[in-house]
């Protein structure tokens, strides 16, 4: 169902500065708000199914208080060696999770989903950045993270600032899906909510 987009109102359901950052790219207005919603993994669920679970449920707790705008909710972690990773939180947690990826390959799952609950309408997709790490010593990772301070990031890094010196390859079908909000996707997805993108 196509909404009518010069009376919708586009919320962002996230209180991220990047994702803000990212949306104000596209060049149309929106509000944010943050949404109440419990991020823990269910039993057995893997963690591409949490994420694209993460950001309905984001967008659809906002959405219940706005039932007639769109509303986008988002969500990201990594994954690296069967072990899940989100925002650090602090310095110790991200130096630890840079010794993780210190020489290795962790893929970063980052989901979108589109909705209004006055239509039902619902557009949900999943993009993942394979991100390859060279070789870092302690040292340079606690260098690294006390220059960009990494502590909101998922992974402990920001590729686009200077963690990009962290990486030897990076692949993803949508650059800046890593950064927190794949715009490729969102774009699509809002064209289809009937909202006119300039």
């Amino acid at each position: 169902m196509q909404l009518q987009s010069h009376k919708t109102k586009l919320i962002l359901a996230s209180s991220s500065a990047y994702r803000k950052l990212l949306l104000n790219q596209l060049k149309i207005p929106f509000e944010t708000h943050s949404p109440d919603v419990d991020e823990s993994a269910q039993p057995g669920e893997d963690t591409a199914a949490l994420v694209v679970r993460l950001a309905r449920a984001k967008g659809l707790a906002v959405a219940q208080r706005f039932r007639d705008a769109i509303v986008i909710g988002s969500d990201q972690l990594a994954e690296c060696n069967g072990q899940v990773v989100g925002k650090p939180g602090n310095v110790e947690n991200a130096v630890a999770q840079l010794r993780l990826f210190s020489a290795q390959t962790a893929l970063f799952r980052t989901a979108i989903a589109i909705v209004c609950d006055e239509s039902g309408f619902l557009f949900q997709r999943s993009v993942t950045t394979e991100v390859e790490f060279r070789s870092l010593g302690d040292e340079e990772i606690r260098r690294y993270v006390a220059a960009d301070y990494p502590l909101d990031c998922a992974g402990s890094f920001k590729s686009e600032s200077l963690g990009i010196s962290l990486l030897s390859r990076m692949t993803s079908e949508d650059p800046t899906a890593i950064v927190g909000l794949p715009l490729i996707s969102l774009a699509h997805g809002l064209r289809k909510a009937g909202i006119n993108l300039p």
